[in-house]
């Protein structure tokens, strides 16, 4: 009987924000949950996570910013998987929001968006529905 390998999932902190507890309770509740998760710590770059995800060939990115950046660091982490060839990596993204930002992230090509209290179970379903 052959099994399933788990999803590879990617958390990634953007920018300059300094702040991770939220994205270390992610990364734990994706572990429980069956996922091979990698965790980028702090301060990364979106050329960085690409390269990594790919080098790692993960099937989701999860973004993590409170510092209100996402606007201008998440896109470009579509755009860079989409030149490299990588579409059918799902992007999924979490932090400080505003609802009025994430209709421009969706079009962008962020896949989830998940802002401040969303429930770990919430996320772990999303992930596990679309992979």
């Amino acid at each position: 009987m052959q099994m399933d390998k788990p999803i590879r999932v990617l958390i990634a902190k953007i920018g300059l924000d300094g702040h991770d507890r939220g994205a270390k309770v992610i990364v734990q509740a994706l572990r429980e949950a069956g996922m091979d998760v990698v965790y980028t710590g702090l301060r990364q770059t979106p050329q960085t996570i690409v390269n990594l995800a790919l080098e790692q060939n993960v099937q989701v990115i999860g973004l993590s910013s409170l510092s209100g950046a996402h606007m201008y660091l998440f896109p470009p982490v579509v755009e860079l998987l989409r030149m490299r060839g990588a579409n059918d990596v799902l992007v999924i993204a979490g932090g400080v929001i505003s609802i009025h930002d994430i209709a421009y992230l969706k079009e962008a090509g962020i896949s989830g968006i998940f802002t401040s209290g969303a429930s770990t179970v919430e996320i772990v379903n999303y992930i596990k529905e679309r992979v």
